[in-house]
């Protein structure tokens, strides 16, 4: 039996089920969805989905309105957790694991390296800490990992590479280093291995027009463990869905 998984940076849970994030969870009737940048706390989170056919799990920030993922699911998980287990980087909701029987599913939003690069440090303790959570989950069963990675692996990743390498947190050597790693670790970036060639993005400004020009960035990622591969029947990126200023990612497996 086919499943289909979604992966969306929501930009704020509440901002986006205003703008009609309901009608496109019925419409895009994932069998798991999971979200990122929730912006609210646990109960908020909870609060705000109200009554859908899915089990809800949450993982928020300490500090409020900020960061936080979420994996919604209509099959319960066989465990739950939060964190990749080091305090230093679970302060933030950053990353939420569910277990099924198969396989893990982490949903993830990988930290940015914000204005001036001022956390591009951190970026790179947080890239090695989170691949070793990632290999160490696979020496149970296969990984599917998705989420908002954060960084524009290649030149077709990015709409203007020569004027935002290493200028801008998300196109640094670092970061593409930093992604780089996850791959040769043996997770494979499933939109790039079936469609090489294809130019598409998953996340535009809000300035200047640049989503209506399609100036964008592809930053939402579903990798999954080498064995896994074998298992995917399809990797698409949905743009057309206006919610936030990205727009969801989605895996068809077998």
């Amino acid at each position: 039996m086919s499943q289909k998984l979604i992966s969306w940076n929501v930009n704020g849970i509440r901002a986006a089920i205003k703008k009609g994030f309901h009608d496109s969870l019925s419409e895009l009737d994932p069998d798991i969805i999971c979200l990122q940048e929730t912006k609210a706390q646990d109960d908020q989170v909870i609060e705000a989905l109200g009554e859908i056919p899915y089990h809800v799990y949450v993982n928020s920030a300490i500090k409020k309105g900020y960061s936080g993922t979420a994996i919604l699911t209509k099959e319960k998980a066989i465990s739950v957790s939060k964190g990749i287990g080091i305090e230093e980087h679970d302060q933030e909701g950053r990353v939420l694991t569910v277990e099924f029987e198969k396989y893990y599913f982490v949903g993830v939003y990988v930290p940015n390296s914000s204005q001036g690069l001022k956390r591009l440090p951190y970026r790179e303790t947080w890239d090695v800490a989170f691949k070793n959570y990632l290999k160490n989950l696979e020496e149970k069963k296969p990984v599917i990992v998705c989420g908002d990675f954060n960084v524009a692996h290649q030149e077709i990743d990015i709409a203007r590479p020569k004027s935002n390498y290493n200028k801008t947190a998300g196109y640094t050597q670092k970061e593409i280093d930093g992604m780089t790693n996850f791959l040769e670790a043996g997770f494979i970036d499933t939109f790039r291995k079936l469609y090489p060639e294809e130019v598409a993005y998953s996340w535009w400004s809000y300035r200047a027009g640049a989503r209506e020009k399609n100036i964008g960035w592809r930053l939402d990622y579903f990798l999954v463990s080498e064995v896994f591969m074998d298992q995917v029947q399809d990797s698409t990126i949905l743009p057309d869905y206006m919610e936030s200023d990205h727009c969801p990612i989605c895996l068809q497996i077998s």
